[in-house]
């Protein structure tokens, strides 16, 4: 009988991940000697190699990615009989792994670890910050307990549970604050800020700007909504900015705040988690705070 410890499993799983042995270690706090101990060990009691090294990443080798699979279902289940455990003691406690996408995890973490602290006193938030793509990979792996991101999220093995739908302001310089309101068909014409690809705003301005099948007339990219209200303060162009990101921004940049005529773009702000989660129902009450407190932010960027 092979016998391989939880440790080993998910220093393995974390190796696979990264591919990389300095990542790896970071990501399971210890250090990378003692992650590559706990490798190698587990090579010997496999009997085979399981990575490939190299001067910089590794690589699985053709047994080590045969485990994959199998590592991941071991730890989801492992950490489910975790999960039954809290769920039975009532009230949500201990640590919530929880991802946010980065158009949100500014403006909302420090109001939502506050409200969850008076609602919650036993929860500690372990916030991480990634795009929606990297978050449901993560969530499907049990690497999360839930996210919050844009709806609809397509992935079948995820509830969602709406939060608040919040309007896109469009953003420009200070000097254009007299100016009329352009309209949907004329916004494709102007110089266009937007994120870089991969963050879900990006996908769902582009959309709204596409009127008409009329794609923006230039399209500068940046890497956080921060970036380009700079780049709107400095004369570059315009962008779109959530309205929970506007008190935050808008402040510190040259710029003014125009709102669009109905039927203005939105976006529906959610939480997710697994369906076979054993913390759904906990998970529920806590998005009933989160949506309060989410809610309340965005009423207050109405006024900027």
């Amino acid at each position: 009988m092979i016998n391989l410890s939880m440790k080993q499993l998910r220093y393995f799983d974390a190796l696979a991940r990264t591919g990389h042995f300095g990542r790896a270690a970071e990501d399971c706090a210890i250090s990378q000697p003692a992650l590559s101990v706990q490798i190698r060990e587990m090579e010997e009691t496999m009997g085979a190699a399981l990575f490939e090294r190299g001067s910089g990443r590794v690589h699985l080798t053709a047994l080590g990615a045969v485990l994959v699979p199998r590592v991941r279902a071991i730890l989801r289940a492992v950490d489910e009989l975790g999960d039954l455990s809290r769920a039975a003691q009532g009230p949500l406690s201990g640590r919530l792994r929880l991802g946010v996408i980065p158009t949100i995890a500014p403006y909302l973490l420090p109001a939502l670890v506050a409200g969850l602290a008076r609602s919650h006193p036993g929860l500690e938030v372990a916030p991480r910050e990634a795009v929606t793509g990297k978050l449901v990979a993560a969530l499907t792996e049990a690497q999360l307990d839930a996210a919050i991101l844009a709806l609809p999220v397509s992935e079948p093995s995820l509830a969602s549970e709406p939060l608040f739908t919040e309007d896109f302001v469009l953003v420009r310089p200070a000097a254009d604050a007299g100016k009329p309101v352009p309209s949907a068909e004329a916004l494709p014409k102007m110089r266009l800020l937007l994120l870089e690809e991969g963050h879900c705003f990006r996908d769902q301005a582009l959309e709204f700007c596409k009127v008409g099948g009329v794609t923006p007339r230039t399209v500068m990219e940046g890497s956080s909504l921060a970036t380009l209200t700079q780049m709107v303060g400095a004369g570059i162009g315009v962008t779109l900015l959530p309205e929970i990101a506007l008190p935050v921004e808008t402040r510190s940049a040259p710029v003014s705040v125009a709102r669009l005529a109905a039927p203005a773009p939105a976006r529906r702000v959610g939480m997710v988690w697994r369906r076979s989660s054993p913390l759904a129902a906990q998970l529920t009450e806590v998005a009933a705070v989160i949506a309060k407190v989410g809610t309340a932010l965005r009423d207050q960027s109405k006024g900027v």
